[in-house]
């Protein structure tokens, strides 16, 4: 792989990131928003189980295609 290609994929990888973050950020505040005009408990809290599961899997994914640290 060049340094062209590496630099391409990292941009991407950091693109993706950037995304995740948001639609994170997104989703609680629009969670906070809805429990401030008197949404159903059990419907957001429905709706921040599913949140956690995505961010679950998130996390899993990022850990599973992150290299180990070379030894010291």
């Amino acid at each position: 792989m060049t340094l062209a290609e590496l630099k391409t994929k990292v941009e991407a990888a950091t693109a993706i990131e950037e995304s995740a973050v948001t639609l994170i950020q997104g989703i609680a505040q629009q969670l906070k928003d809805a429990l401030a005009n008197g949404a159903d408990p059990a419907a957001i809290q429905a709706i921040a189980d599913e949140l956690d599961a995505g961010t679950n899997d998130l996390a899993a994914a990022v850990a599973a295609n992150t290299p180990a640290a070379p030894p010291a």
